[in-house]
Protein backbone atom coordinates (compact mmCIF):
# COMPACT_ATOMS: atom_id res chain seq x y z
CA UNK A 1 0.00 0.00 0.00
CA UNK A 2 1.76 3.64 -0.41
CA UNK A 3 1.39 6.21 1.49
CA UNK A 4 -0.23 9.08 -0.06
CA UNK A 5 -0.61 12.01 3.05
CA UNK A 6 0.73 12.42 6.49
CA UNK A 7 -1.61 14.01 9.18
CA UNK A 8 -0.43 17.38 10.28
CA UNK A 9 -3.14 18.03 12.74
CA UNK A 10 -6.53 15.42 12.38
CA UNK A 11 -9.22 18.58 12.67
CA UNK A 12 -12.81 17.82 14.49
CA UNK A 13 -13.35 14.79 13.03
CA UNK A 14 -11.90 12.76 10.44
CA UNK A 15 -12.48 8.91 10.06
CA UNK A 16 -12.20 6.69 7.57
CA UNK A 17 -15.47 5.74 6.51
CA UNK A 18 -17.03 3.19 3.49
CA UNK A 19 -21.07 2.29 2.83
CA UNK A 20 -20.87 0.69 6.43
CA UNK A 21 -21.29 -2.53 7.92
CA UNK A 22 -24.22 -4.43 6.91
CA UNK A 23 -25.66 -8.25 8.12
CA UNK A 24 -24.69 -7.58 12.04
CA UNK A 25 -28.07 -5.56 13.42
CA UNK A 26 -29.23 -8.57 14.30
CA UNK A 27 -25.73 -9.14 16.57
CA UNK A 28 -26.56 -5.65 18.03
CA UNK A 29 -23.76 -3.94 15.74
CA UNK A 30 -24.93 -0.76 14.04
CA UNK A 31 -23.95 0.00 10.66
CA UNK A 32 -21.48 2.81 10.59
CA UNK A 33 -20.79 4.12 7.27
CA UNK A 34 -20.53 7.42 5.63
CA UNK A 35 -23.22 10.00 6.92
CA UNK A 36 -23.22 11.40 3.18
CA UNK A 37 -23.44 7.90 1.52
CA UNK A 38 -23.97 9.99 -1.68
CA UNK A 39 -20.74 12.41 -1.26
CA UNK A 40 -18.99 9.11 -0.53
CA UNK A 41 -20.06 7.46 -3.82
CA UNK A 42 -19.45 10.28 -5.96
CA UNK A 43 -16.36 11.04 -4.73
CA UNK A 44 -15.05 7.41 -5.61
CA UNK A 45 -16.20 7.40 -8.75
CA UNK A 46 -14.66 10.50 -9.85
CA UNK A 47 -11.35 9.37 -9.46
CA UNK A 48 -12.43 5.67 -10.71
CA UNK A 49 -12.70 3.50 -7.81
CA UNK A 50 -16.14 1.50 -7.23
CA UNK A 51 -18.34 3.06 -5.30
CA UNK A 52 -18.40 1.40 -1.96
CA UNK A 53 -14.68 1.98 -1.55
CA UNK A 54 -13.28 3.39 1.77
CA UNK A 55 -12.20 7.29 2.05
CA UNK A 56 -11.98 9.99 4.42
CA UNK A 57 -14.83 11.52 6.12
CA UNK A 58 -13.89 14.80 7.38
CA UNK A 59 -16.18 16.55 9.69
CA UNK A 60 -16.36 20.42 9.71
CA UNK A 61 -12.55 20.72 8.85
CA UNK A 62 -9.56 21.98 10.92
CA UNK A 63 -7.99 18.83 9.11
CA UNK A 64 -4.42 19.59 7.21
CA UNK A 65 -2.88 16.84 5.20
CA UNK A 66 0.86 16.92 3.51
CA UNK A 67 0.80 15.09 0.34
CA UNK A 68 3.98 12.21 -0.07
CA UNK A 69 2.86 11.05 -3.63
CA UNK A 70 1.49 12.90 -6.58
CA UNK A 71 -2.12 10.90 -6.55
CA UNK A 72 -5.34 11.71 -7.99
CA UNK A 73 -8.04 12.64 -5.55
CA UNK A 74 -11.33 13.81 -5.31
CA UNK A 75 -13.03 15.52 -2.13
CA UNK A 76 -16.95 16.02 -2.45
CA UNK A 77 -19.56 16.91 -0.41
CA UNK A 78 -19.62 19.59 2.53
CA UNK A 79 -17.02 23.01 1.33
CA UNK A 80 -15.16 23.05 4.28
CA UNK A 81 -12.75 25.68 3.26
CA UNK A 82 -9.98 23.70 1.20
CA UNK A 83 -8.57 25.87 -1.76
CA UNK A 84 -9.12 22.72 -4.47
CA UNK A 85 -12.47 22.26 -6.58
CA UNK A 86 -15.12 20.47 -4.86
CA UNK A 87 -16.95 17.33 -6.74
CA UNK A 88 -14.34 17.15 -9.40
CA UNK A 89 -10.99 14.40 -9.53
CA UNK A 90 -7.81 16.29 -9.69
CA UNK A 91 -4.02 15.72 -9.52
CA UNK A 92 -2.40 16.52 -6.16
CA UNK A 93 1.36 17.28 -6.21
CA UNK A 94 4.18 15.46 -3.77
CA UNK A 95 4.42 18.27 -1.22
CA UNK A 96 1.52 20.07 -1.61
CA UNK A 97 -0.51 20.35 1.84
CA UNK A 98 -3.99 20.12 1.58
CA UNK A 99 -5.89 22.26 4.68
CA UNK A 100 -9.48 21.94 5.49
CA UNK A 101 -10.04 25.20 7.40
CA UNK A 102 -13.68 25.60 8.71
CA UNK A 103 -17.08 24.82 7.49
CA UNK A 104 -18.43 27.07 4.79
CA UNK A 105 -21.75 25.06 3.89
CA UNK A 106 -22.53 21.62 4.65
CA UNK A 107 -20.49 19.29 7.62
CA UNK A 108 -18.81 16.04 5.89
CA UNK A 109 -16.35 16.09 3.30
CA UNK A 110 -15.22 12.82 1.80
CA UNK A 111 -11.37 12.78 0.52
CA UNK A 112 -11.34 9.95 -1.74
CA UNK A 113 -7.89 8.67 -3.24
CA UNK A 114 -7.82 6.69 -6.65
CA UNK A 115 -7.17 3.28 -5.58
CA UNK A 116 -9.10 4.04 -2.11
CA UNK A 117 -7.84 3.91 1.29
CA UNK A 118 -6.59 1.50 2.74
CA UNK A 119 -7.92 0.03 6.29
CA UNK A 120 -8.34 -3.47 7.77
CA UNK A 121 -11.32 -5.00 7.23
CA UNK A 122 -13.58 -5.47 10.29
CA UNK A 123 -16.99 -7.45 9.90
CA UNK A 124 -17.15 -6.74 6.39
CA UNK A 125 -16.25 -3.13 6.42
CA UNK A 126 -13.50 -0.64 6.69
CA UNK A 127 -15.88 2.20 8.44
CA UNK A 128 -14.77 3.48 11.50
CA UNK A 129 -18.06 2.92 14.32
CA UNK A 130 -17.36 5.61 17.41
CA UNK A 131 -20.06 4.24 19.53
CA UNK A 132 -18.92 0.58 19.04
CA UNK A 133 -14.99 1.39 19.33
CA UNK A 134 -15.23 -1.08 15.77
CA UNK A 135 -12.92 -0.12 12.38
CA UNK A 136 -9.50 1.96 12.55
CA UNK A 137 -9.60 4.66 15.37
CA UNK A 138 -10.11 8.52 14.06
CA UNK A 139 -7.57 10.21 12.74
CA UNK A 140 -4.29 11.00 14.59
CA UNK A 141 -1.35 13.84 13.99
CA UNK A 142 1.56 11.72 12.21
CA UNK A 143 -0.56 9.27 10.64
CA UNK A 144 -0.10 8.20 7.23
CA UNK A 145 -3.43 7.69 4.42
CA UNK A 146 -2.17 4.68 2.51
CA UNK A 147 -3.98 3.78 -1.01
CA UNK A 148 -3.71 0.56 -3.02
CA UNK A 149 -3.32 0.63 -6.32
CA UNK A 150 -5.43 2.97 -8.68
CA UNK A 151 -7.92 1.34 -11.22
CA UNK A 152 -7.49 1.36 -14.63
CA UNK A 153 -10.47 4.15 -15.10
CA UNK A 154 -8.34 6.08 -12.96
CA UNK A 155 -7.96 9.60 -14.71
CA UNK A 156 -8.16 13.91 -12.98
CA UNK A 157 -10.53 16.02 -14.55
CA UNK A 158 -13.72 14.48 -14.32
CA UNK A 159 -16.66 16.81 -12.96
CA UNK A 160 -19.74 16.20 -11.56
CA UNK A 161 -22.09 17.91 -13.29
CA UNK A 162 -22.80 21.46 -11.12
CA UNK A 163 -26.99 21.24 -12.55
CA UNK A 164 -27.13 18.20 -9.86
CA UNK A 165 -24.81 19.10 -7.39
CA UNK A 166 -26.36 19.43 -3.74
CA UNK A 167 -26.14 22.88 -2.50
CA UNK A 168 -27.01 22.55 1.26
CA UNK A 169 -29.60 24.89 1.71
CA UNK A 170 -30.47 26.67 5.07
CA UNK A 171 -32.88 25.58 5.70
CA UNK A 172 -32.48 22.31 4.17
CA UNK A 173 -35.57 20.76 3.06
CA UNK A 174 -36.45 17.09 3.98
CA UNK A 175 -38.31 14.86 2.83
CA UNK A 176 -40.03 12.15 5.35
CA UNK A 177 -42.60 9.06 5.58
CA UNK A 178 -44.97 9.49 8.60
CA UNK A 179 -44.98 7.18 11.05
CA UNK A 180 -44.40 4.06 12.22
CA UNK A 181 -46.13 5.86 15.26
CA UNK A 182 -47.64 9.16 14.07
CA UNK A 183 -50.81 8.23 15.61
CA UNK A 184 -49.05 8.55 19.31
CA UNK A 185 -48.57 11.93 18.79
CA UNK A 186 -51.23 14.67 18.64
CA UNK A 187 -52.79 15.62 15.85
CA UNK A 188 -51.39 19.56 16.61
CA UNK A 189 -48.31 18.19 17.20
CA UNK A 190 -48.20 16.25 13.89
CA UNK A 191 -49.18 19.20 11.72
CA UNK A 192 -46.51 21.72 13.59
CA UNK A 193 -43.62 19.05 12.55
CA UNK A 194 -44.66 19.00 9.15
CA UNK A 195 -45.24 22.90 8.94
CA UNK A 196 -42.82 24.61 11.36
CA UNK A 197 -38.84 24.64 11.73
CA UNK A 198 -36.29 22.60 13.76
CA UNK A 199 -32.64 23.85 14.43
CA UNK A 200 -29.79 21.41 14.58
CA UNK A 201 -28.53 21.55 18.31
CA UNK A 202 -24.80 21.23 18.94
CA UNK A 203 -25.47 18.15 21.17
CA UNK A 204 -25.59 16.50 17.30
CA UNK A 205 -22.96 13.50 16.50
CA UNK A 206 -22.92 10.48 14.25
CA UNK A 207 -25.33 8.82 16.07
CA UNK A 208 -28.13 11.81 16.10
CA UNK A 209 -29.39 15.16 15.10
CA UNK A 210 -30.94 16.58 18.49
CA UNK A 211 -33.57 19.01 16.77
CA UNK A 212 -35.23 21.94 19.03
CA UNK A 213 -38.22 23.55 17.77
CA UNK A 214 -41.80 23.43 18.51
CA UNK A 215 -43.26 20.72 21.29
CA UNK A 216 -44.17 17.67 19.58
CA UNK A 217 -46.88 16.14 22.34
CA UNK A 218 -47.52 12.58 22.85
CA UNK A 219 -51.00 11.41 23.03
CA UNK A 220 -50.13 9.55 26.06
CA UNK A 221 -46.76 7.98 26.69
CA UNK A 222 -43.07 8.62 24.60
CA UNK A 223 -42.37 4.83 25.55
CA UNK A 224 -42.86 2.19 22.85
CA UNK A 225 -41.60 -1.90 23.29
CA UNK A 226 -38.01 -1.87 21.72
CA UNK A 227 -37.90 -2.16 18.05
CA UNK A 228 -35.68 -2.10 15.16
CA UNK A 229 -35.10 1.59 14.22
CA UNK A 230 -33.53 2.42 10.65
CA UNK A 231 -31.26 5.50 9.65
CA UNK A 232 -33.56 8.47 9.29
CA UNK A 233 -35.91 7.74 11.95
CA UNK A 234 -37.27 10.48 13.91
CA UNK A 235 -37.81 9.39 17.65
CA UNK A 236 -39.17 11.56 19.82
CA UNK A 237 -38.60 10.85 23.58
CA UNK A 238 -40.80 12.62 26.12
CA UNK A 239 -38.89 16.81 26.51
CA UNK A 240 -40.52 16.20 22.90
CA UNK A 241 -38.39 17.27 20.47
CA UNK A 242 -36.69 14.58 17.92
CA UNK A 243 -33.65 13.23 17.47
CA UNK A 244 -32.71 12.15 13.88
CA UNK A 245 -31.04 8.56 14.23
CA UNK A 246 -28.22 9.00 11.66
CA UNK A 247 -25.12 6.71 10.73
CA UNK A 248 -23.85 5.26 14.33
CA UNK A 249 -27.34 4.87 15.75
CA UNK A 250 -28.12 2.19 18.11
CA UNK A 251 -30.06 -0.80 16.66
CA UNK A 252 -33.41 -0.65 18.48
CA UNK A 253 -34.82 2.05 20.04
CA UNK A 254 -37.91 2.45 23.01
CA UNK A 255 -39.16 6.12 22.07
CA UNK A 256 -42.00 6.44 19.63
CA UNK A 257 -40.81 7.59 16.07
CA UNK A 258 -43.10 10.16 14.28
CA UNK A 259 -41.68 9.77 11.00
CA UNK A 260 -38.45 8.48 8.70
CA UNK A 261 -36.46 10.36 6.43
CA UNK A 262 -36.54 9.26 3.11
CA UNK A 263 -33.58 7.53 1.63
CA UNK A 264 -32.76 10.27 -1.05
CA UNK A 265 -32.75 12.92 1.75
CA UNK A 266 -30.59 11.56 4.38
CA UNK A 267 -27.46 13.18 2.77
CA UNK A 268 -29.01 16.59 2.91
CA UNK A 269 -30.26 16.51 6.67
CA UNK A 270 -26.87 14.84 7.34
CA UNK A 271 -25.29 18.41 6.24
CA UNK A 272 -27.14 20.76 8.12
CA UNK A 273 -24.74 22.40 10.53
CA UNK A 274 -25.73 22.74 14.38
CA UNK A 275 -27.68 26.41 14.33
CA UNK A 276 -28.79 25.65 10.87
CA UNK A 277 -32.60 24.82 10.22
CA UNK A 278 -34.44 21.57 8.63
CA UNK A 279 -38.18 21.81 7.27
CA UNK A 280 -39.59 18.54 7.31
CA UNK A 281 -42.42 17.56 4.53
CA UNK A 282 -44.55 14.41 4.50
CA UNK A 283 -44.33 12.43 1.17
CA UNK A 284 -45.74 9.04 0.14
CA UNK A 285 -43.58 5.68 0.31
CA UNK A 286 -44.41 5.66 -3.55
CA UNK A 287 -42.64 9.44 -4.00
CA UNK A 288 -39.80 7.98 -1.35
CA UNK A 289 -39.30 4.73 -3.66
CA UNK A 290 -39.43 6.45 -7.01
CA UNK A 291 -36.50 9.18 -5.40
CA UNK A 292 -34.42 6.56 -4.85
CA UNK A 293 -34.37 5.26 -8.01
CA UNK A 294 -33.87 8.85 -9.24
CA UNK A 295 -30.48 8.77 -7.14
CA UNK A 296 -30.02 4.53 -8.08
CA UNK A 297 -29.97 5.99 -11.50
CA UNK A 298 -27.71 9.28 -11.39
CA UNK A 299 -25.50 6.79 -9.70
CA UNK A 300 -25.54 4.32 -12.57
CA UNK A 301 -24.82 7.14 -15.23
CA UNK A 302 -21.99 8.32 -13.56
CA UNK A 303 -20.35 5.09 -12.92
CA UNK A 304 -20.31 3.92 -16.32
CA UNK A 305 -19.46 7.40 -18.17
CA UNK A 306 -16.85 6.79 -15.30
CA UNK A 307 -16.02 3.43 -16.24
CA UNK A 308 -16.18 1.90 -13.40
Amino acid sequence: MTPVFEVLYPGVLSTIQDLGRTGWQRHGVGTAGAMDRFALQVANLLVGNPRGTAALEIGMGGLRLKCLQDWIVAVCGADLGAAIPLWKSIRVRKGDELVFRSAVRGVWAYLALAGGVAADIVMGSRSTSLRENLGPRPAAKGDLLRAGPPGPSTRDGRLFLPSVTPEYTDPAAVRVVLGPQEEMFTQESVNAFLSELFQVTPRSNRMGYQLSGPLLRHKEKADILSEAVATGSIQVPADGQPIVLMADRQTTGGYAKIATVISADLPAMAQVRPGSKVAFRSVSVDEAQDSAVEVERMLSTLQTGCGV
